[in-house]
């Protein structure tokens, strides 16, 4: 069995050995083999530290530590008031909060449990108050709520309104969750996609049967059922994956189907849709009424997004950087750290580290 030290060097000697031509099937075999190896070493890694950790444990037997830590972390005491209060320096204390103290622990545990009397704490309530954080399962930024401001716009208004954003910022998130209102239908494009297959996916997200006829013909079934049922918003994600220069039938579908009835369109998709729809659909362009491009999130949103949690300096860097940086950050690498990181704590009071990032990051592909 590998230590943790040795599963680390491990880790550093380890590289990429592709050039990035993936349609290579050698070069696709190599990259497959790294990232199998790269899984391997994230799992060695957390089975070596559980494995150290249970052969050299702290030395607090009573559990005093995670007590003291736990009220320090409410704000009940600090590290100075623990130091004036027991006689220790405030290294000390810190050294044995850490559990890096190698002097007396049990002397030091004896003044701290006598303080914790003095100040009448209860130990089982302030311990079990510490609460690891619900997952987030929606995150209200401002991309959420101009996405979602865009689609009660259209509802109302029967207007057209085009979405732009990088992938991974929230745009499909956010409006399927818009489309859990009432009279909106949700459809989810591919580059598989004919025009009949668009068809029959509208058909099918308004509960219409398919029909045999042509696509005039269901085309025009659709219309009708929007102008006799009035108020519904029609939303069509991944729409750049309709229009290419070789052909925009597609969205010259939405188009028609938009024009001709009483509906509400979003059509949402990467930067290159705004682009696309201004080279390509011109008709479709001038008919814009609300549009959103998104900005992914600020500092200020990911530190409010990892509100409750414990994190150090270098760490909390590290998870804006992931959601902020312009060229490869964005929520979804944000969320995804979090949610390996949350599998990785061991306590709810538990400070998040910057190892801890990385070893959440072994796990992913990145």
């Amino acid at each position: 069995m590998m230590s943790v030290a040795e599963v680390w060097e491990e880790i550093r000697k380890l590289k990429n050995p592709c050039t990035g031509d993936m349609s290579n099937a050698e070069e696709r075999a190599k990259f497959d083999a790294y990232m199998s190896r790269r899984r391997e070493l994230a799992h060695l890694l957390w089975e070596a530290e559980q494995r150290e950790e249970q052969e050299h444990p702290a030395k607090e037997g009573s559990g005093m530590r995670q007590q003291i830590k736990a009220l320090v972390n409410a704000d009940k005491t600090n590290i100075t008031k623990l130091a004036t209060a027991t006689g220790y320096s405030r290294s000390t204390i810190s050294m044995y909060l850490a559990g890096n103290y190698k002097g007396d622990v049990e002397a030091v545990e004896r003044r701290l449990e006598e303080y914790m009397k003095t100040q009448g704490w209860n130990e089982e309530k302030d311990i079990t108050s510490a609460v690891l954080p619900a997952p987030k399962t929606f995150y209200e930024s401002r991309d959420a709520r101009a996405i979602m401001g865009v689609c009660q716009s259209c509802q109302d208004y029967m207007g057209l309104g085009i979405v732009v954003g990088r992938s991974g910022y929230g745009k499909t998130h956010t409006l399927k969750r818009y489309a859990k209102m009432s009279k909106v239908a949700y459809i989810e494009c591919d580059d598989t996609m004919s025009s009949r297959d668009l068809i029959e996916a509208i058909e099918t997200a308004l509960g219409i049967p398919s029909g045999y006829g042509t696509n005039w013909k269901r085309i025009n079934g659709i219309r009708d059922f929007f102008n006799t049922n009035k108020g519904y918003l029609l939303i069509i994600d991944e729409a750049d994956k309709l229009v290419s220069k070789y052909t925009s039938k597609k969205m010259e579908i939405l188009r028609g189907i938009y024009d001709q009835a009483d509906v509400g369109l979003v059509i949402a998709g990467e930067p290159a849709l705004e682009a696309q729809i201004k080279t390509y659909l011109l008709r479709m362009a001038n008919r814009v009424d609300f549009y959103a491009s998104l900005s992914g999130l600020n500092a200020g949103e990911v530190k409010e997004y990892l509100e409750g949690y414990r994190i150090e300096d270098a760490a909390l860097a590290e998870l804006k950087a992931r959601a902020c940086n312009p060229q490869t950050g964005c929520f979804r690498l944000l969320d995804r750290t979090m949610r390996n990181v949350r599998r990785m704590m061991e306590a709810p009071d538990q400070v998040i580290t910057l190892k801890m990032i990385e070893q959440a990051s072994g796990m992913m592909m990145l």
